[in-house]
């Protein structure tokens, strides 16, 4: 399979069940070695870095992953913090700055949700863990977020939510956004080009206008929801 992504851009990668689009956002990030080919970032064959190389990769691409993928025994404020102790020389107090700054971007300002930062993530809502996970993704103001499914489990107000910052989040700061989902509202709304894995490849790839056009069988069937012939 070939597949570019531009700088800033969001690419909403599509496609059934089991064919491969998790795997794919692993592979990016180097969370699994691909058998063949390469995965290429700014021109580096990821599969070939050294640990040092690689964490540096992992400071600067971001993933937010399905479950939200929370630390259940530590609060909100040390959750989205947790890659600026590990990573940085930040002190105390500019981590908890930059916890707060990252909530307030995903529209959990702690001046509005009192208390929020002492909570623990299972005192908080299906959709708030996922604002929450967010402002993790994003604590590292890295340049490239990868959300696999990232509405999943949510009712359709929360997924409006979740679409609308992953627009605002590539606007504010200027990351570049691959975004796994099967959701075919999110993946319009938020998409400057939509991607269709399908049988190991990646056969459909358009800007997001000209994707509603595709007439391929396969591709009206995953986006109108039909049973496929």
């Amino acid at each position: 399979m070939n597949l570019d992504v531009r700088l800033g851009e969001t690419l909403t990668i599509i496609g059934g069940s089991g064919q491969g689009k998790s795997v794919c956002l692993k592979l990016m990030i180097g969370l699994l070695r691909p058998d063949a080919g390469r995965v290429l970032y700014y021109g580096n064959d990821v599969a070939e870095m050294n640990a040092a190389q690689l964490r540096e990769v992992r400071m600067r691409v971001s993933m937010v992953f399905q479950g939200g993928a929370l630390f259940d025994s530590m609060t909100i404020e040390r959750n989205v913090g947790y890659a600026l102790r590990e990573h940085t020389k930040m002190g105390d107090e500019e981590i908890r700055a930059r916890a707060i700054e990252s909530l307030t971007l995903v529209g959990l300002s702690p001046d509005r949700h009192k208390g929020i930062l002492e909570l623990m993530p299972a005192a908080l809502s299906g959709g708030m863990r996922k604002r929450v996970a967010l402002a993790r993704s994003i604590a590292m103001r890295p340049e490239v977020i990868l959300y696999d499914e990232p509405t999943t489990g949510l009712d359709p107000s929360n997924c409006n939510r979740i679409a609308k910052m992953i627009r605002k989040l590539q606007h504010e700061l200027g990351v570049t956004s691959i975004v796994v989902t099967h959701d075919m509202t999110t993946a319009w709304y938020v998409a400057d080009r939509v991607a269709m894995l399908y049988d190991k490849q990646f056969p459909f790839v358009a800007e997001t206008q000209d994707f509603r056009r595709i007439d391929e069988p396969v591709v009206r069937d995953f986006i109108e929801g039909r049973t496929a012939r």
